[in-house]
C-alpha cells in the first residue's frame, strides 16, 4: 500500500481519509520546514548574509543586485516549490511535480549562479580556507563535472532517466529518495548553469559564442521530453496515481498537463536564459572595449611623456633644430651670399 506521508489530509464523511483537491491556498497553508532542503537554505541564506556582513564591515561593497539574486530569486524560488503546498502535493500530482523540477533544475540554479556565492566566499574567507577553496575550484573531479560538454550531457540525460525508468516510482514511495532527487536536480541545475551564467572564477568557462551555443541545443531536449510525456499512452510511474483513489483528477489528463509544463517551462526559460547571457556578452565587450581604450590613452601619455624627456635632455640646441631653426647662425666658417 502506497502511504503518502507529508501531504495534507481531510476526514471524509464515511471516515475514510482522502486528500483535498489542490488549490492555490495550499501553496501558503502547507509549510513545511523539516526537510533537508529547508536546512540547506536557511544555512545558504545566513552564510551569504554573514559575507556581504562582512564585507561591509571592512568598507567594501557588495552589488545589491547579487544579494537579490541569490536569496530571493534562487533561495526563494527553491523555497517557494520544496517548503510550501508545492512540496505537499509533489507526490499526489505529476503537473505539480512537473513544476517543482523546472524550479529546481533551472530557475533556481540561475539565481545561485547570479549571486556570485564563491566570489564572495573568497573576498570574505581567511587566506588559508580561500586557499582551499581555490583548490577545490581547480581540482581534477571539478574540471570535469563543470566542464560544458558533462554537465550538458548530465543536465538533459537526468530526466529521461528519471521518467522512463522505475526511478520514478520509486522516488514516490520512499521519502528519502524523493528529497535526495530535488538535492540532485539543484546540483546537477548549478553544474550545468553556474559555468554559463554564473560570474564565480570556474574552471572551463567557454567564450560567449559558445556558452550561446549550448543553451540553444538543450532546447529541444526539453521539447523532446515534454511532447514524449504528453503523448505517452502509458502513465508514468505505472498504477501509482490511479491507486491513489482521488476522484478530483485523472491522471491521464494530469499527466498532459505535466508534459505541457515541462514543454513550455523548458523553453520559456531558457530563452530567458539565452537573453541574459546575451546581456552579459555586451556588457563584456563593452568592459574590454573600455579596457582597451584606457590601455591606448595610457601608451599615448607614456609616448609623449618620453617624447618631452628626450627634447629636455637634448638642450636648447636640439630644440632649435627641431623647430627648424638652424644651430649655427655664423662664424668664421660660415658662407654668406
Amino acid at each position: 500500500m502506497v502511504h503518502l506521508a507529508e501531504t495534507p489530509t481531510l476526514a471524509a464523511a464515511g471516515g475514510d481519509t482522502v486528500l483535498p483537491p489542490f488549490t492555490p491556498g495550499v501553496i501558503f497553508t502547507e509549510i513545511h520546514l523539516g526537510s533537508l532542503i529547508a536546512l540547506f537554505l536557511l544555512v545558504a541564506a545566513a552564510l551569504y548574509g554573514y559575507g556581504v556582513h562582512r564585507l561591509r564591515q571592512r568598507g567594501d561593497k557588495w552589488p545589491v543586485g547579487r544579494t537579490v539574486a541569490f536569496v530571493v530569486g534562487g533561495l526563494g524560488s527553491i523555497a517557494a516549490v520544496a517548503v510550501t503546498g508545492i512540496e505537499a502535493y509533489d507526490t499526489t500530482l505529476l503537473s505539480v511535480h512537473m513544476v517543482q523540477h523546472m524550479v529546481l533544475s533551472m530557475v533556481g540554479p540561475i539565481f545561485l549562479a547570479l549571486g556570485a556565492p564563491v566570489t564572495l566566499a573568497l573576498r570574505t574567507l581567511p587566506v588559508a580556507s580561500r586557499k582551499k577553496l581555490l583548490a577545490v575550484l581547480h581540482s581534477r573531479v571539478a574540471r570535469v563535472l563543470t566542464f560544458p560538454l558533462v554537465a550538458f550531457g548530465i543536465f538533459v540525460a537526468n530526466p529521461f532517466v528519471l521518467y522512463f525508468t522505475d526511478l520514478y516510482r520509486q522516488t514516490l514511495l520512499h521519502s528519502w529518495l524523493h528529497e535526495f532527487i530535488h538535492v540532485h536536480f539543484i546540483v546537477t541545475g548549478c553544474l550545468f548553469f553556474w559555468p554559463l551564467l554564473g560570474l564565480d572564477p570556474l574552471p572551463n568557462r567557454w567564450p560567449y559564442p559558445g556558452r550561446a551555443l549550448l543553451m540553444v541545443l538543450s532546447v529541444p531536449f526539453h521539447t523532446v521530453l515534454g511532447l514524449t510525456i504528453m503523448q505517452s499512452k502509458t502513465l508514468l510511474a505505472g498504477d501509482y496515481y490511479p491507486s491513489l483513489g482521488l476522484s478530483w483528477t485523472d491522471p491521464v489528463s494530469d499527466q498532459v498537463t505535466a508534459g505541457g509544463i515541462l514543454w513550455a517551462g523548458g523553453e520559456i526559460v531558457s530563452v530567458t536564459m539565452l537573453g541574459i547571457l546575451v546581456m552579459q556578452w555586451i556588457r563584456q565587450s563593452e568592459r574590454e572595449a573600455r579596457r582597451i581604450d584606457r590601455a591606448l590613452d595610457r601608451q599615448e601619455a607614456e609616448e609623449a611623456a618620453e617624447a618631452a624627456k628626450a627634447t629636455e635632455q637634448a638642450g636648447p640646441d636640439a630644440a632649435k633644430i627641431t623647430n627648424g631653426a638652424p644651430a649655427d647662425t655664423g662664424g668664421p666658417g660660415s658662407v654668406t651670399s
